[in-house]
């Protein structure tokens, strides 16, 4: 029923099952950026004529929009950046780098394994990993014994793995890790999407923000940086928009969020962001939930009905992603066939090289669901894989 109010799905015959990699964007945000690049199209925070004045003012509405979505406390802690991968790098090199040791799941994404290594660390070498039981569940017991030995780590988890959906206990990872003085950033690509996030409650110090992972424009999102440690960031990036006064013999820097802000931002982004977070406020994560959930459990139980299928966690603890493979079958293959049935799913190590290796495979076929997915749209996945199937056994 919401297909409706997404262009995509009436311009394409695609069933579109790929939205652990981006999501549709729904006709209010698209209408937006036209907006803005036809009608005030102006750059922000210089100039003072009025097209000029309302950029800023949308583009600021999108701060106050995200800082309430979140439940943080102050605009001041809501930093936009290009996306999850720029939050984390951000993050990384300019506090992060300051730590003994970093300490990251079995699951993460490539984008917070690669920062890490960038500054020299290694597994055991100011890096350490938490382990995951067979389940891919995360396993709090040697979190502890991590923590134990690496007091006043720097705690880096993502919130739902894209590759397998699991979703990790954020809250109680953040409560821990404070027990021992650790300081946590949650890498929440794939959150806002599926869950209703309060930063408050989780009590994270650093949370990262995907804007196309969450229906809104791609090349935008953000970082909420918690106020305590807002001082104690160093900026990314300086030049443009981010000065107080500057001679040859010295600059001072504006206070938060500005100094993090250097140059022209993704501003046509950035609105388009704050009209994805109408949309879903319009039809409320309850909505999202009802839907979402229901599909995600059709799915696992058609796709359990097919012969020689492998998972490899189940869905008790997961959401949005479903990965699997079939014995004796390239999964390679089957995303090429389903291509030609108007299939779009994806097929590979979705950026999680690590926990593959672990499994000992290459890869596996995912199947990322939204809201907008049906059951209409799993019954012809399914057929597309009996006839794959099919195909590649005859």
């Amino acid at each position: 029923m919401f297909k409706k109010d997404f262009p995509y799905f009436q311009n394409s015959k695609i069933v579109y099952l790929d939205n652990g990699a981006t999501t549709q964007k729904p006709k209010s945000v698209i209408d937006s950026q036209v907006e803005y690049y036809e009608t005030y199209c102006a750059n922000t925070h210089r100039s003072n004529f009025g097209h000029a004045n309302k950029a800023t003012q949308e583009f600021e509405k999108t701060r106050v929009l995200l800082k309430n979505f979140i439940n943080a406390s102050k605009n001041e802690e809501i930093i936009f950046t290009k996306g999850v991968t720029e939050s984390i790098n951000f993050i990384a090199s300019s506090f992060a780098k300051d730590f003994k040791t970093v300490i990251i799941s079995s699951l993460e994404h490539h984008s917070n394994i690669v920062p890490w290594h960038m500054q020299g660390r290694t597994l055991g070498a100011g890096l350490e990993v938490v382990n995951c039981n067979e389940n891919l569940d995360f396993n709090m017991e040697h979190f502890e014994e991590l923590l134990k030995a690496n007091p006043n780590a720097f705690v880096s988890i993502t919130h739902i793995s894209n590759a397998f959906g699991t979703i990790h206990d954020i809250k109680t990872i953040t409560k821990l890790a404070h027990e021992y003085g650790a300081v946590v950033m949650c890498d929440g690509a794939q959150s806002l999407g599926h869950l209703k996030i309060d930063v408050k409650e989780l009590d994270v110090d650093f949370f990262a923000i995907s804007g196309h992972k969450t229906f809104a424009p791609t090349g935008v999102g953000a970082i909420y940086i918690k106020e305590k440690y807002l001082k104690d960031v160093k900026p990314y990036q300086t030049g443009g928009a981010t000065i107080h006064e500057v001679d040859f013999s010295g600059s001072t820097l504006l206070d938060s969020p500005y100094k993090f802000e250097a140059g022209t931002q993704n501003i046509a982004g950035v609105i388009g962001l704050a009209k994805a977070i109408e949309y879903i406020n319009h039809i409320k994560y309850e909505t999202i939930h009802s839907f979402e959930n229901n599909v995600f459990k059709y799915l696992n139980e058609e796709l359990s009905k097919l012969p020689n299928i492998i998972f490899y966690n189940d869905i008790t603890n997961s959401i949005g992603s479903r990965s699997f493979n079939f014995e004796g079958i390239i999964h390679d293959d089957i995303g090429i066939l389903l291509d030609k049935m108007n299939i779009a799913l994806r097929v590979g190590h979705h950026c999680a090289q690590p926990i593959m290796k672990k499994l000992g495979i290459k890869g596996t076929i995912r199947v990322s669901v939204a809201f907008y997915n049906d059951f209409v749209d799993v019954d012809k996945l399914i057929e597309a894989l009996k006839k794959a199937l099919k195909m590649l056994k005859d």
